[in-house]
């Protein structure tokens, strides 16, 4: 089979799986943009957090051009991507009990944020403990992750649940179990996985709901331009100026 085959059976594969969530989520999609939008007029503060490659999504909605300048990244010390050494050890801390809540403890999170959480499983202690955390704190939580991991997987939180449990809303990214499209008789493990594309998709289609539904009640999205077009800087400032107090990843 030729690579450029390959390639079009992913791209295929991706699409597919993008029409899935814009037809099959678009409910939750809604109801995720308006929470947030909530959030900002209510004063709350915006964070995302996730731990290995589902950090990837959170980071990318997180000081981005053409983004809401209000969400802030919430981090967990070695499992923020892959850059720990070695990068198992991410892993490794995803299934430690009792770590998602001394983070928010030392985090600026309080009742009447927000907090997207990303795990395509959605069965490790951290983001099981981060969501049921948060939400004691008063904090409304929008998890990310694909709910058939609780069909055919154990938890590993010692509740028995998953993320999915602890949501305010849930959005169903439906990636299949093992986060791997394509397979091929010469190839023993499956591969291509397409959890990044349709879980950066999936929130950057609620972050434009959230600022059509600002946009709806008469408030200006607090949004960032490139820093790369003429004047872009010079916006920026003036938003990060006016939401100041709600922005973080400027400390």
């Amino acid at each position: 089979m030729s690579d450029s085959k390959l390639a079009g059976q992913f791209f295929d594969a991706a699409i597919g799986l993008l029409r899935r969530v814009r037809d099959e989520d678009s409910g939750e999609i809604e109801a995720a943009g308006n929470l947030i939008a909530d959030t900002v007029v209510e004063g709350g503060r915006l964070f995302a957090f996730g731990a290995g490659h589902s950090s990837l999504a959170a980071q990318d909605i997180v000081y981005r051009a053409g983004g809401l300048a209000l969400m802030n990244l919430l981090t967990v010390p070695g499992v923020v991507g892959v850059d720990v050494m070695p990068a198992t050890l991410g892993s490794a801390l995803e299934r430690v009990d009792g770590l998602a809540s001394a983070v928010l403890d030392c985090s600026p999170l309080r009742s009447g944020d927000l907090l997207v959480i990303i795990s395509l499983s959605g069965r490790n202690a951290l983001p099981v403990e981060m969501a049921m955390s948060a939400r004691a704190l008063g904090v409304k939580v929008i998890g990310v992750t694909s709910v058939a991991y609780a069909d055919e997987t154990t938890s590993r939180h010692v509740s028995g649940t998953y993320l999915k449990d602890h949501c305010d809303v849930v959005l169903d990214s439906r990636i299949p179990i093992g986060d791997a499209e394509l397979t091929l008789d010469s190839i023993e493990a499956p591969f291509a996985p397409a959890s990044t594309v349709v879980t950066s998709a999936l929130l950057q289609a609620v972050m434009a709901t959230a600022a059509g539904a600002l946009a709806d009640r008469g408030i200006e999205p607090p949004l960032l331009r490139s820093g790369n077009v003429d004047g872009g800087h010079e916006w920026n400032g003036r938003v990060m100026t006016e939401y100041g107090d709600r922005i973080f990843y400027r400390r």
